[in-house]
């Protein structure tokens, strides 16, 4: 047994396991140990939230963990780790801290003995005792020393191989019996038959059918409700037209729970590993996958203590990733929170610095890998927001795909909001000052500008060259670093920090402070005279820019085109990612340009523009202007659905209670020469009998403790398994405080978004892996969540779900009808929000609504024949009595005071 004592501190206790056995402690007795003794930790800043003490650190499991058992996910919890460790699981609190001194003990013996990712551990260990890993010393007794030196990490990396283009898909049409045959096959021969899975099936299918006429797709909108099988339905389809035509099905889906999904049911399609890995790809944003000259230059010294340690931690897992994906991939959601500074973002490339052929390590790259290996997949599992990029920067045109499923289809009006849209704020410009110069100021690592990543094309090219240094020196109008403390104290340097300190001034003059502490916005109309004085010399500052990237674009085009005895391959494929990004680039400073405009001038009614100054409990961190189209499905419509053959938007809430005219406007079908087909399949579940809606009556709106005393006795009278859903942070925040300590004493745990220092995904994983927790949140927790079972049985919500009043919010209400968009926003939320309830025919649940103010003439969100009780919280807590069954604590329920 290891020397080391064990610590494990929970909402209800704190506890101390050591060689003398386990005893529970004080904060402060918790604490000391934990300053004075190498002490072994589960998710130390969790740990150390629970004692108040944020710079807690000790032997922390999980790193040990990514160590051994790189590319592997555990369920970070005493009893995720013990199941995936294959040892005992903890039955109550007081065993959780002798569980982690045995959980350690297992990890150093695997690390002992050969095991299947051995390669590299050795080496990486020394790397590691030298930065101070507190596992180090412990690892370094135990791991045997290879016989021969150890593959570096990028020489045993495999290298991709360029191929020759993929001809255009063959124009087939499908038979139905084939698609009927493809589904049964999909399904299993031991599946029920479902009438309602075949017939969206056969409706799908007229998506892949020849398109009839230029910029005209076979649009096919269908509403599946939840338990169709509609990721088999479509797939049935998409794999037979992909195996006729030889062509390649993109599937966008919004959430990576749900792109997980689709991984997971492709293996019906292609069962055989090899055979998957080669036609079904994962593709997601450049800014998902780890760089391999960052993480090469973070090991080499470009990092610094604790981020040190995770880049090497992260070269493990590298080596036995299978795409490279940090964001939602095989690297375990947790391990870059355990480290609190995100160092994790600066080993992607999320700046768009790309050297692309110039890199070394391009041959490897894991991103230019999932690229090729897309352009020849049969299914491409992407996203709603790479698929609109790829479409409106001209990304990979030559593999753009004629076949498109839309899934979760109901969020293509916010994905394409956020894509088509620009804002000119400060954080925004100083990237793109910091995209042209590189570092200033001494500053070090990789990053460099864009005279550097050109250096050596410019040197061939004078026109090229003249334009580079033209945007160097232009980009220096453009915020610096420390912008925001010079505007808000008054002294703004440059044309455009003089813009945003108009643009506050304006902001703080006008703007209604609806909740205290949180941003600030107002329109774009009737501009006072310092705003538009301050516009014409940061608009003529931001052409001055626009005028090189162009330029620079254009010339880089030529040289292609000319194709120099000195341009090659490595060369040619670095000026076309150039262009690429000064494309990018370039669209960006003219979209502002192009805001600027507005200043002073007549507003375009294709646009809303306002100005804002953001800010989180009360600190400002960004400021500037702002402009979305009213109707941003018009650019997808143009930019996606018309180049597009064949495209189905598919989902459980398309129309969410309306008609099939919301759903067409919220897809951009009205954009389209001819109107969509349209399909619906009701859901096969009784929700009659299957749940129930209870609309709380006594629960007073703003107060905070009546609040937290609903969720707490609710909960408690359920067992656990709850999802709560908030629209506010600030009151998820303090319903947390008043209710966490109560539910633990339970027995019942509760984490919450934007409280605990876990991601997303991994406190859903969390919530599915214990029928007693519970989990609150809010948007982000309304759609894909995917957790079936005893795990989800109640969902319980704070209030009617409104739109958050706003400048953009105003404009398209105006333009929906006024009080019928607001209905039809809110419809759709609470059909999101009910659809985490029932995932399977024998799930029960009940959906609790805390608002007497909830209109009857919105219950149309619900599904027919669901009950719709208006009830005291004292018969909701009885009603929730019910589902708590073995694990319920129902005398506890209705004894609880509520909260002081």
């Amino acid at each position: 047994m290891l020397p080391y004592p064990a610590l494990h501190a929970s909402h209800s206790g704190v506890w101390i396991a050591d060689s003398d056995g386990v005893r529970e402690v004080s904060r402060g007795e918790a604490i000391a140990c934990a300053a004075d003794t190498p002490t072994i930790l589960l998710n130390a800043p969790l740990i150390g939230q629970r004692l108040g003490y944020a710079d807690l650190s000790g032997l922390d499991l999980l790193e040990l963990f990514a160590f051994v058992h790189p590319a592997r996910f555990a369920v970070p919890t005493p009893k995720g780790l013990a199941q995936a460790l294959g040892q005992p699981v903890p039955v109550d609190e007081a065993e959780v801290a002798g569980s982690l001194r045995a959980a350690a003990v297992r990890l150093l013996e695997t690390a002992s003995a050969p095991w299947p990712e051995q390669e590299g551990a050795w080496t990486a260990a020394q790397s590691l005792f030298r930065l101070r890993w507190p596992w180090a010393p412990a690892l370094g007794q135990v791991l045997p020393k290879p016989e021969t030196a150890e593959r570096w990490l990028f020489t045993k990396l495999p290298e991709w191989d360029e191929e020759a283009p993929r001809a255009a898909p063959r124009n087939v049409t499908l038979a139905a019996d084939a698609i009927g045959e493809r589904l049964a096959r999909l399904t299993g021969a031991s599946a029920e038959a479902r009438s309602g899975q075949r017939a969206f099936a056969g409706a799908a299918a007229a998506a892949f059918g020849p398109r009839m006429a230029r910029d005209t797709p076979n649009l096919v909108l269908a509403e599946a409700g939840t338990g169709i099988g509609k990721t088999l339905g479509y797939l049935a389809p998409a794999s037979l037209w992909s195996e006729a035509a030889d062509g390649a099905v993109w599937v966008s889906t919004f959430t990576k729970a749900l792109q997980r999904q689709l991984a997971q049911e492709s293996e019906r399609v292609f069962p055989d590993p090899a055979l998957r890995r080669e036609r079904v790809v994962t593709r997601k944003g450049r800014e998902n996958y780890l760089c391999l000259l960052n993480l090469e230059d973070a090991l080499q010294g470009g990092f610094q203590g604790r981020a040190a340690i995770l880049a090497h931690l992260v070269a493990r897992w590298a080596a036995y990733s299978a795409d490279g994906d940090m964001v939602g991939g095989d690297l375990p959601g947790w391990l870059p929170t355990l480290f609190r500074r995100n160092g994790s973002t600066a080993l992607t490339d999320r700046r768009g610095e790309c050297i692309y052929a110039g890199c070394p390590q391009y041959r490897k790259c894991f991103i230019e890998r999932a690229a090729r290996a897309s352009a020849k997949a049969d299914i491409v599992i992407a996203n709603h927001a790479l698929v609109m990029v790829n479409a409106a920067r001209g990304r990979e045109t030559g593999t753009r795909p004629t076949r498109y499923v839309f899934d979760e289809g109901h969020h293509l009006f916010d994905a394409a909001d956020a894509m088509f849209s620009a804002a000119l704020t400060g954080a925004e410009a100083i990237e793109i000052r910091r995209w042209v110069l590189g570092p200033e100021g001494g500053g070090r690592g990789r990053r460099r500008g864009l005279a550097a990543r050109l250096s050596d094309v410019a040197s061939y090219d004078a026109a090229g060259g003249a334009a580079v240094a033209a945007a160097v020196e232009a980009a220096r109008a453009l915020p610096a670093d420390g912008w925001l403390a010079r505007v808000q104290e008054g002294a703004p340097f440059g044309p455009v920090e003089e813009l945003l300190g108009a643009v506050r001034g304006v902001v703080f003059a006008r703007a209604k402070d609806g909740e205290a502490g949180y941003g600030l916005e107002t329109e774009l109309a009737e501009p006072p005279p310092e705003l538009v004085d301050a516009a014409a010399p940061a608009a003529q500052a931001l052409d001055a820019l626009l005028r090189p990237l162009v330029a620079l674009g254009k010339r880089l085009e030529a040289v292609l085109a000319e194709g120099p005895d000195w341009l090659d391959g490595p060369a040619r494929a670095r000026c076309e990612g150039a262009i690429a990004s000064l494309g990018w680039r370039a669209e960006t400073v003219g979209a502002w340009g192009r805001l600027l405009a507005r200043i002073g001038g007549p507003a375009d009614p294709d646009f809303v523009d306002w100005l804002a100054v953001d800010r989180v409990e009360g600190r400002e961190y960004d400021m500037g202007l702002h402009r979305h189209w009213l109707d941003p499905t018009r650019p997808f419509a143009e930019t996606v659905l018309k180049p597009a053959h064949g495209v189905l938007v598919t989902s459980a809430t398309l129309r969410a209670g309306g008609d099939w005219a919301t759903a067409d406007a919220r897809v951009g079908a009205p954009h389209l020469p001819r109107s969509p087909d349209h399909f619906e399949a009701p859901s096969p579940f009784a929700y009659a009998t299957q749940a129930e809606v209870l609309i709380v009556t006594d629960v007073t709106r703003g107060d905070l403790s009546a609040l937290a005393n609903a969720y707490g006795r609710l909960i408690v009278a359920a067992g656990g398994g709850t999802l709560g859903l908030f629209t506010a942070i600030r009151r998820l925040r303090g319903v947390h405080a008043r209710i966490a300590d109560r539910l633990a004493r339970d027995g019942l745990p509760l984490y919450a978004q934007h409280v605990d220092p876990i991601d997303t995904g991994t406190l859903v994983d969390i919530f599915r892996d214990d029928p007693r927790a519970s989990l609150i949140g809010t948007d982000a927790l309304r759609d894909g969540v995917d957790v079936p079972g005893r795990s989800l049985r109640m969902v319980v919500m704070e209030g009617v779900p409104w739109p958050k009043p706003g400048v953009l919010h105003a404009a398209r209400r105006l333009a929906g009808g006024g009080s019928a968009y607001d209905d039809r926003v809110v419809r759709a939320r609470l059909a999101q929000a009910f659809g985490r309830l029932i995932r399977r025919a024998d799930d029960r649940g009940l959906f609790v609504l805390l608002s007497s103010a909830m209109p009857s003439r919105l219950l149309g969100a619900f599904p027919e024949g669901t009950p719709v009780t208006r009830c005291t919280l004292d018969e909701a807590v009885a009603r929730a009595l019910s589902l708590g069954g073995e694990v319920g604590h129902g005398a506890a329920a209705l004894s609880m005071e509520p909260p002081s």
